[in-house]
């Protein structure tokens, strides 16, 4: 009985070492064919952008041909599960936003959006712009919270739809800075901004991309940015944090994940590779235009944002309903 029991150990022990053994020398060969990254939304978009941006540059890093395929529907979650449920051996990665960790609090996922991923970096960061229209009273951020406070649930936020990142941060900001502002969902970016433009409503999160023409023009007045610190693009125009609310940051953000199980070994040599595609001044210049910066990182540090904003969201939809009647 004894000995049998032996045998079936050293045989199991046998069995993990030439997986083992398998799984290194593929990560080793890695990669031995062309790849794909996945683009959840539409072509023509940031997110578009990127993954064609460093799938141009890893395919000369990387010695194989990427190729990026749109797969858009259900707010990012459609094309997101297809490459999240793709096989684990670095051959299919997947672009992801910061919407990747509002969306748990919001759709009722088919996968664990912490668990069943393996984060490998993150692309670009920037912030949300907090712009109002030039006839509202507040000049400033500052004068913006007093004017919420003097007169509860009267001044009005835009977002692009019920659920999104930018409901989220405008909720957010009511919680942390002790303000009500009553939510006006849109369908989509164009007519929030339009409708913001018009005076329809007070304020709207934008993306930098949309609302630093505007506020060039004086068509848009910018009271904060949600990052942690200012951007180049408007250094004048200062953070919530510095403004009056120390513990609110919502940075927008790209980033590539894998699904669970990938070699680590792969995951290591994708992120050095982005990293160093990060160091191209052109790709810089032309964050800089939309408001970006190059993000890069580690890919545990990457594993550490998404983990600490699924909290975050999760946290603030127990008290704030972030999903559609």
């Amino acid at each position: 009985m004894i000995k049998t029991y032996r045998r079936k150990l050293l045989l199991s022990a046998a069995a993990l070492a030439v997986l083992s053994a398998s799984s290194v020398q593929a990560a080793e060969k890695w990669p031995s064919k062309p790849l794909r990254i996945i683009v959840p939304f539409a072509a023509g978009g940031g997110s578009d952008f990127e993954a064609r941006f460093i799938a141009s540059k890893l395919t000369d890093l990387l010695g194989q041909s990427i190729v990026v395929e749109n797969k858009p529907g259900a707010g990012g979650n459609l094309g997101t599960e297809y490459g999240v449920r793709a096989a684990p051996d670095g051959y299919t990665l997947t672009i992801i936003a910061s919407s990747y960790t509002v969306n748990p609090s919001v759709f009722d996922l088919k996968f664990d959006p912490v668990k069943d991923i393996a984060p490998i970096v993150r692309i670009a960061q920037g912030p949300l712009i907090l712009v109002a229209n030039p006839k509202l009273k507040a000049k400033t951020f500052k004068e913006f919270l007093e004017l919420a406070k003097s007169e509860p649930g009267k001044l009005t936020f835009a977002s692009s739809g019920t659920g999104s990142i930018v409901h989220a941060a405008g909720e957010l900001l009511s919680q942390r800075a002790g303000i009500r502002l009553r939510h006006i969902p849109y369908k989509g970016t164009g007519p929030a901004l339009a409708d913001t433009l018009s005076g329809t409503v007070d304020v709207f999160f934008s993306s930098a991309a949309a609302a630093i023409p505007m506020i060039q023009s004086g068509k848009l007045r910018a009271l904060a940015v949600t990052t942690a610190e200012r951007i180049p693009a408007l250094p004048d125009v200062p953070t919530v944090q510095e403004s009056g609310v120390p513990d609110y940051a919502v940075p927008l953000w790209h980033g590539l994940i894998a699904p669970k199980g990938t070699p680590p070994e792969v995951i290591e040599k994708i992120n050095a590779a982005v990293n160093s595609t990060l160091q191209s001044k052109d790709f810089a210049d032309r964050l800089k235009a939309e408001g970006l910066t190059p993000a890069g990182g580690t890919s545990a540090e990457f594993a550490t944002t998404i983990k600490t904003e699924v909290d975050l969201w999760h946290k603030l939809s127990s008290t704030v309903p972030l999903k559609a009647n």
